[in-house]
């Protein structure tokens, strides 16, 4: 655990592995770890694939690095349906970062999960906390609107968009939007670039971001991630949301969300483990023929077994 905790980077990518294969070992060091997490300041960038967001991920770091500050990457790349296998292209992006002792970078595959974030995600972002690096960015894998989970993992979400990828529209609906703290316009030298972000200030005028705490509202800001321009004002705004959390309470408020979220996830996981356990492999292959060839449904057949369960239990 010591090498851990003092940010060897090979320790840290041998237990990251551990993590991703869900061993006991790996379950046991992160439970001595738990005590020295809560300091880094965890910012999720997610938004429609095309935005940028890794080339946003990229220079935010760089900007981090120019102030002092030490800096873990989780990018979390799809997974292939046929092979399971990743891309992990954002690792092949950030490679002018790589050489930077004060950044640690991992790329990691979805492995299935939904919500833009790997199951084992929230757990390799508690290893980079506990190993001292003082902001922690999660970029999510792309895939649209349904990457909220990045909010019960991230103290500040940034969502990024782009203009001319039709988007206009899709700003003003529940989504993606509603998560933010911060509104970034990458790619704002392009046209309608104004036109995305006076759509996205009219948005948050109609009062339709849910993520308002209290007086906070989400600044929408833009940038040119490829040359740098608006990234330091992006990281002020995320270091200034920071502190409005911590002086406004609401940072033991998100914590707290993130230690629930945590626990039901793992709850999640070791009783549907469990579960399977118990009930066998030959039980659950009769049912899948059985709903397979349309004699049952995945809802009776659920019932089915877990009522067969409880009557054993009493027994």
């Amino acid at each position: 655990m010591a090498p851990v905790l003092a940010g060897d980077r090979r320790a840290l990518a041998r237990l990251i592995s551990l993590i991703e294969d869900n061993g006991p070992t790996a379950r046991a060091t992160l439970s001595a770890l738990y005590p020295y997490t809560g300091h880094a300041h965890v910012i999720g960038v997610t938004g429609a694939p095309g935005t940028g967001k890794s080339t946003l991920v990229n220079e935010l770091a760089k900007a981090c690095r120019t102030r002092g500050q030490t800096v873990g990457i989780v990018a979390v790349d799809p997974t292939s349906p046929f092979t399971g296998g990743a891309l992990l292209g954002d690792r092949v992006r950030m490679q002018d970062l790589a050489g930077d002792p004060g950044i640690f970078i991992r790329s990691m595959a979805t492995r299935g999960s939904l919500g833009g974030l790997s199951l084992a995600t929230a757990d390799v972002v508690k290893v980079l906390d506990a190993a001292g690096f003082a902001v922690v960015i999660v970029e999510t894998v792309g895939v649209g609107q349904a990457e909220v989970d990045i909010a019960r993992t991230a103290h500040t979400t940034i969502v990024v968009e782009a203009p001319g990828l039709g988007d206009d529209v899709q700003a003003l609906k529940a989504g993606l939007l509603e998560i933010a703290d911060l509104l970034v316009v990458n790619k704002a030298d392009r046209p309608g670039a104004a036109q995305t972000a006076r759509a996205l200030e009219v948005t948050l005028d109609l009062g339709r971001n849910s993520r308002l705490d209290g007086q906070w509202r989400p600044p929408v800001l833009q940038t040119v991630a490829l040359d740098g321009r608006g990234v330091n004002e992006v990281l002020d705004a995320a270091i200034a949301h920071r502190a409005y959390l911590q002086e406004s309470g609401l940072w033991h408020r998100r914590e707290r969300e993130r230690a629930y979220s945590d626990l039901m996830r793992m709850l999640e996981r070791e009783l549907v483990e469990r579960l399977v356990e118990r009930v066998g492999a030959a039980t659950l292959e009769r049912w899948t023929e059985q709903i397979a060839a349309r004699e049952s449904d995945v809802y009776t057949a659920a019932q089915t077994i877990l009522a067969q369960t409880e009557e054993s239990d009493h027994d």
